[in-house]
Formats: C-alpha cells, structure tokens, sequence
C-alpha cells in the first residue's frame, strides 16, 4: 500500500480533548441528576462498581436511578471532582486508557459541604466515526464519608 493511501492520525490534541471532555461530561451528568444523559454517554460501554458489570444505555441509566438518592432540585446535591487524570492515547488504532482520582462533595440543608467518597476511574475509550466514545469505566472507591443522603443503599 503506498504511504499516501494510509490515512493521518487523529490530531493527539484534540483526542486529548475530546477525552477529557468526556471524562468532565460524567459528572456534569451525574451531578445534574441526568441519568438518561449518562446512558447515552455511556452506550457503548461497561460500567463498572461496586456491583455486576452493566452495559447498554437503558441498564446504565436504570442502576443510577436506582443507586443514587434525588432531592426537589432533580439532583443528588453533589459536585464530582475530577482530578490527577492522565491520558493514553493511540492514534493509529483509534483507542486510549485513562485514570483518575475523583472526589464528591454534598451539601444539604442540615448537611454542610462535605466530602463524603473518593475513588479512582479507570477508563477505556474507542474512536468510532471519528468520534471518542466510552468503551469501560471502572470505578474503585477508596474513602468513604457519609454516604447514608447519597446513595440509596450505602454500603
């Protein structure tokens, strides 16, 4: 095959852009209380936690409603904080790797900000159509706070 019929990498930049915008978009998702949001952010890929391995949309969507506890505002009162993330990228097959450390803090009335877990995210991404998808995340929780106005059944 002659060199000018292969096609150009992806710009790395905008794939590590691209990722890290997804990465962000979880949980801007799960923070608003858009779990239908993350089904689709999460389609094409395995969701890992505490639990069995869910994947597809309606199941992704399904096990965040049944997870996580919702107040009036239509959200879990909770901002996730994404950080320590590095990113893997593989141009020439259109995949990458990342991790990360991730921190929730809640606040209710009755319930000044706090911490209340702090973990890893451990994620895989496929390119498909030009485009970043998530293929896993796997979520490992190492510190746990007060997790009782959070989730439905803490463990």
């Amino acid at each position: 095959m002659s060199e000018d019929l292969v096609p150009a990498p992806a710009d790395p930049r905008s794939s590590y852009r691209a990722i890290e915008n997804l990465i962000a978009a979880y949980a801007e998702l799960v923070d608003d209380g858009d779990f239908a949001g993350l089904g689709r952010l999460l389609a094409d890929a395995t969701f890992t936690g505490s639990g069995a391995p869910v994947s597809g949309p309606d199941a992704i969507e399904q096990m965040f409603r049944d997870m996580l506890i919702v107040y009036d505002d239509g959200t879990p009162r909770t901002k996730h904080v994404t950080t320590n993330v590095i990113i893997d990228v593989d141009e020439q097959t259109g995949t990458a790797t990342s991790r990360a450390y991730f921190t929730v803090l809640q606040a209710l009335p009755g319930l000044p900000l706090q911490p209340i877990v702090s973990g890893r995210y451990r994620d895989r991404f496929d390119r498909r159509d030009g485009q970043w998808r998530f293929a896993e995340r796997r979520v490992r929780i190492d510190l746990t706070g007060d997790l009782s106005r959070h989730l439905r059944r803490p463990q």
